[in-house]
């Protein structure tokens, strides 16, 4: 190997690099480039962050919003024991309603999860020429959002606020007729593109 002993100091860094090349060494074996930090996947939530927003009560699932499709997550709502089966169906309307509009847990939120339900909207029991299942909500279904319909009508039409049937009867807050909303697959999928198909509910 070539002495570089005596070497001029100008020349001492350039033929140490080419002495290295010879060896098979390179002279910068520290990489640069780590590539893209590893990213969530969307919509998918740990079970603290699920675990944060349960409490004591009945055990229910919203429809939120997560990559442009509807998406359950984890709630309770609270019905007083002994309420009869009629106030009952209300409550737990009402109680959905209200978790529909907070906004997602902080990990929710990481995970691309939002909602289109505003809040100070309620829930009343149906009129008396309503069919019995019917609710009538403080904004009318014609005024909400496509977004905020399709929540609705599935976190209703799956729970105790209804049959459980994937059907739903709806209306606004004055007396005009109310419809009975399915909650379709195709709904759950493209919410903001296919709203929830109704036909007239007349109470027969």
């Amino acid at each position: 190997m070539t002495n570089v002993r005596g070497v001029r100091p100008w020349l001492a860094a350039p033929l140490l690099a080419l002495l290295l090349a010879g060896c098979g060494i390179r002279a910068t074996e520290v990489p640069t480039d780590f590539g893209p930090a590893p990213s969530r996947v969307p919509c998918s939530l740990s079970e603290p962050a699920v675990a944060t927003q349960a409490s004591s009560g009945v055990p229910v699932q919203v429809f939120l919003l997560c990559a442009s499709q509807l998406v359950t997550v984890d709630r309770t709502v609270h019905v007083p024991d002994g309420t009869a089966e009629a106030q009952r169906r209300v409550l737990v309307a009402q109680g959905l309603l209200d978790e529909l509009a907070l906004p997602p847990s902080a990990g929710e939120t990481e995970a691309g999860y939002t909602t289109d339900v505003r809040g100070g909207m309620s829930v009343s029991g149906p009129g008396p020429d309503d069919p019995e299942d019917g609710l009538r909500l403080s904004t009318s279904p014609d005024d909400l959002s496509s977004y905020a319909l399709a929540q609705i009508v599935c976190t209703f039409s799956d729970s105790a606020a209804a049959e459980g049937d994937g059907y739903v009867v709806l209306g606004g807050p004055d007396t005009g007729p109310l419809r009975r909303y399915a909650c379709t697959a195709e709904v759950r999928s493209r919410p903001g593109a296919q709203a929830p198909p109704s036909s007239d509910a007349d109470g027969s």
